[in-house]
């Protein structure tokens, strides 16, 4: 079995050793490098090519941002996630404009960023439920609830359940494939989870995911459907539309 590659960069020595000891009792991850800065992190990255570039957000020398940037320009084949102590708007918002396919808070447990590195690797987009609530939040209030006429009517429940049949929707964590077919994301499609803000978090990650494979996608709530779109007002209409619906939610 062909082990997980990872790059480690954050400028605490401490916390770089302890995400190694804690990653390499998996026998799927191979930690191959490690970076006290962002330049260190993007040389590593370009030398080593590792699967997973794990990064703090506050560096020396070159910060995260910045760093995943020229990361996925000159390695794009590398899943970037970020680990910061921060969740300050600014950051989350400029590391996933800059291509990041996770962000993840450092009070995560070990077994959490254990899951999330394969996750990224996989293709899935990763985000701490508390980040994706700041996202679907930012978007709300940066649109306007006015704007929400983007969507189509409210429809009833079963006629949701038949489009559904009959798009017959591609495993929706799953976004490789056929470009420019449509995914259908559904709200039901998450019969394991059952807590509303994990379906946020994963909905929103999944919203994401599909804009970064540039796949157009098709969104289902309860008693709301958006049409197959693409772009960043498409992204941000769905994203809207998850928030009202979760707050509507009490």
């Amino acid at each position: 079995m062909d082990k997980i590659t990872i790059v480690i960069a954050d400028d605490h020595t401490l916390v770089r050793e302890g995400t190694r000891q804690r990653l390499e009792r998996e026998d799927d991850l191979e930690v191959v490098g490690e970076a006290a800065d962002g330049e260190e992190a993007v040389r590593l990255v370009n030398e080593l090519k590792p699967n997973v570039a794990i990064l703090d957000v506050a560096m020396p020398n070159l910060n995260g941002i910045e760093a995943a940037k020229q990361i996925k320009k000159t390695q794009p084949g590398t899943a970037v996630l970020a680990l910061s102590a921060y969740d300050d708007d600014e950051y989350i918002y400029a590391l996933l404009e800059a291509g990041a396919d996770g962000y993840l808070l450092k009070n995560v447990r070990g077994q959490q960023l254990v899951d999330a590195i394969r996750d990224v690797w996989a293709g899935e987009m990763v985000l701490d439920p508390h980040v994706a609530r700041k996202v679907v939040q930012w978007f709300s209030g940066n649109i306007g609830f006015h704007h929400i006429h983007h969507l189509s009517p409210r429809i009833p429940n079963y006629f949701l359940e038949k489009c559904y049949r009959e798009n017959a929707p591609l495993q929706t964590k799953q976004f490789s494939g056929q470009a420019g077919s449509s995914v259908w994301l559904d709200w039901y499609d998450l019969p394991e989870v059952h807590d509303a803000e994990a379906r946020l978090s994963r909905l929103t990650a999944w919203v994401l995911a599909a804009e970064h494979a540039a796949r157009p996608f098709s969104l289902a709530l309860p008693g709301v459907a958006l049409p197959a779109g693409q772009g960043r007002d498409h992204r941000r209409t769905a994203l809207t539309a998850l928030a009202l619906h979760v707050e509507s939610r009490g």
